[in-house]
């Protein structure tokens, strides 16, 4: 005799016709997002069922995989007799494919290898805009004179940052976490955030690199030109008050890392800053890919408006 179900059954065969989509619970969940074609497959395995007695769950996975294959051709079915009382169900056609569509991403990761942070490669985007009054933006420990410090010493990249000899962090990482640190500092300020992200398998290495380089050249072309002032440009003690905005695009291994919701709150961005923070320090920065940060303005004389961070940074989210 068949034990009860202990999983609640979505697919229209309902409970207690003994096929094996009622077993599994296969579709319990996929259900609630795709219904139409989920209920055909539950149904075309359970018309499966009747005809074969030797259908296991390991036998329903190819079936499951080739019905879904064929479900966006569908156009209507009729159910099973016994299932009379449930009227025929309409599939809209689809121009995506069902695995695609039903799984997507999480499809995809499920057969991906595990990595120090996770599956796959992940590019992601964070911008912050910052309130800077003339007093702080003279002042030597000012976010941008930070990232111009860090700038202009680029040229001394193997002496300063990369120490092979103790295991050190590499450069990119430091540089990262120097960044997203000298941000959190200087959360009292923020007055915007956002962020974007897109995920790529580990074969997707091309991919995503050409994403990382679409993304920093389309910040690139917001600025007239490169500018990091040198150290006599810096030292004026009279500056107006301005907007900031800075800039991190990355590519980081593995899926772990969180760049949602930035804008939607301070913690909600903190918690992104402390997410990188914490994954580009991994390996000794083996796992992080690539950074780039730009910031604006650069020039001491210079001053973003607010009407300015709208036009050139429609995406900003108001805090």
């Amino acid at each position: 005799m068949r034990s009860p179900l202990t999983t609640p059954c979505m697919c229209v065969c309902d409970v207690g016709c003994g096929c094996v989509a009622c077993d599994a619970g296969l579709f319990a969940v996929l259900v609630t997002e795709f219904p139409a074609h989920i209920i055909f497959l539950a149904t075309s395995l359970c018309l499966h069922r009747q005809t074969s007695t030797t259908m296991t769950p390991t036998t329903m996975i190819p079936t499951f995989i080739s019905l879904l294959l064929a479900a966006p051709a569908v156009t209507s079915f009729t159910p099973h007799p016994h299932l009379s009382h449930t009227p025929p169900i309409t599939v809209s056609p689809s121009k995506t494919s069902a695995p695609q569509m039903i799984f997507g991403e999480a499809f995809e990761k499920a057969f991906e290898e595990e990595g120090p942070l996770g599956k796959g490669i992940t590019v992601g985007k964070l911008q912050i805009a910052l309130s800077l009054s003339s007093a702080e933006r003279s002042s030597s420990d000012c976010i941008l004179r930070l990232l111009e410090t860090a700038a202009r010493d680029d040229d001394d990249l193997p002496s300063k940052y990369d120490d092979d000899d103790d295991g050190g962090d590499s450069h990119l990482s430091k540089m990262c976490h120097s960044t997203c640190l000298a941000l959190m500092r200087k959360s009292d300020d923020w007055i915007a955030a956002c962020s974007e992200w897109k995920w790529f398998k580990a074969e997707e290495g091309g991919k995503a690199e050409s994403l990382y380089n679409q993304w920093s050249d389309r910040e690139a072309a917001k600025f007239e030109k490169e500018y990091i002032p040198d150290e006599s440009s810096t030292s004026k003690t009279t500056t107006s008050p301005t907007i900031a905005v800075i800039s991190l695009i990355i590519e980081i291994q593995g899926d772990s890392t969180n760049f949602s919701r930035a804008g939607f709150s301070i913690s909600e961005t903190k918690d992104i800053l402390s997410s990188i923070m914490a994954d580009c320090r991994v390996d000794n920065g083996d796992c992080l890919n690539a950074v780039e940060v730009f910031w604006t303005p650069s020039d001491v004389e210079e001053v973003l408006t607010e009407r300015d961070t709208v036009l050139d940074f429609p995406e900003l989210i108001s805090f």
